[in-house]
């Protein structure tokens, strides 16, 4: 069996031969590569290639066009600082919606057209090409919540919840739509599944939720389910308090930080849904031993039961050493 064919038949409720292991590795990836983090997130051929080794080295079962969250702000004209060997950063200070009133303006772009997104559809392309079948080909567009601040900037986001609501559904309107486009040309080049990255959506709490989140995170996985790409959730931090609407989206997987219990999540969202996670990326990953590392796999699969997969809360951090990732799937070698 392939790593997407385990996938896929696990998302389908089908036997597989084991749990599948899909980590996210960006950093670690460009590291185990030697190449320097600003190319990796510039360069679609880097990172393919990067993924592919790590795919390799570890036994994932997919690889990942994910980079940052910053190339559709970047390709829309927002500031951007760049370093040679980290993620690029948006300039909070400088963000491209300050003034409310340039969203009205701002054209929906065309991926093909836009520099940073066009390098993702790529890597989505040469990642379908090099697995050649083998590995399940993850795409990756943020969240409402999540782009909505980098658009605007997190702080001044969070009051215009209460202080302009119809701007928020506007910006949220605009994010799905502009993510849809996104997501479709993805598909379109080899995806077979699209994640999705709402972080800042764990910094609300759960009415904010219910009323401005949720409802544009279901209008855009709606509109992946109707294009034939399965999903994945991903919303970094303590997401306890909207747990219960996270498994609302009909999202194909759900990740949990480690923050926020594999047991609750269970509980919150019924027992069909495939949960990944919530092993703490620092603590445990990096931090700890092949053995504790194996332990913490295996109380998570505990908690979840079988419509679980392997992985951390969030990216495994630079550092890790390379037998405590050989360790999430040490229960295979029993």
């Amino acid at each position: 069996m392939t790593g997407r064919d385990r996938v896929l038949t696990h998302i389908a409720g089908g036997h597989v031969d084991r749990l599948p292991l899909m980590p996210i590795t960006m950093m670690y990836a460009a590291d185990l590569s030697g190449v320097p983090y600003r190319e990796y997130a510039t360069d679609h051929r880097a990172l393919a290639e990067s993924q592919m080794k790590v795919a390799k080295t570890f036994g994932f079962d997919y690889v990942s066009v994910i980079s940052d969250p910053a190339r559709e702000a970047s390709d829309l004209g927002a500031a951007i600082e760049w370093f040679d060997d980290q993620p690029p950063a948006i300039i909070e200070s400088r963000a491209l919606l300050t003034d409310k009133a340039t969203l009205e303006s701002l054209p929906l772009p065309d991926p093909m057209e836009m520099r940073r997104m066009r390098d993702r559809i790529d890597g989505a392309a040469l990642l379908r090409r090099m697995s050649s079948g083998e590995y399940l080909v993850e795409g990756w567009v943020e969240g409402p919540c999540a782009m909505g601040a980098d658009l605007r900037g997190l702080n001044t986001l969070m009051f215009d919840f209460t202080d302009d609501p119809d701007f928020v559904h506007a910006l949220f309107s605009f994010v799905v739509e502009m993510e849809l486009r996104f997501a479709t040309a993805q598909v379109a080049a080899g995806a077979d599944l699209i994640g999705i990255g709402d972080a800042a959506a764990s910094l609300v709490g759960p009415r904010l939720y219910k009323e401005f989140v949720l409802p544009y995170e279901q209008r855009l996985f709606q509109g992946l389910r109707a294009m034939g790409a399965k999903t994945r959730l991903h919303i970094c931090g303590n997401t306890r308090r909207i747990v219960g609407g996270m498994g609302q989206l009909g999202a194909d997987i759900v990740d949990l930080d480690f923050l926020t219990p594999v047991s609750e999540g269970r509980t919150a969202m019924g027992p069909q849904q495939i949960l990944l996670g919530n092993l703490d990326p620092v603590r445990t990953l990096r931090d700890g031993t092949p053995e504790s590392v194996a332990a913490a796999v295996d109380e998570c699969h505990a908690q979840a039961g079988e419509r679980y997969i392997i992985g951390a809360g969030c990216e495994i951090p630079r550092g890790t050493p390379a037998d405590n990732v050989r360790a999430l799937g040490a229960m295979f070698a029993r």
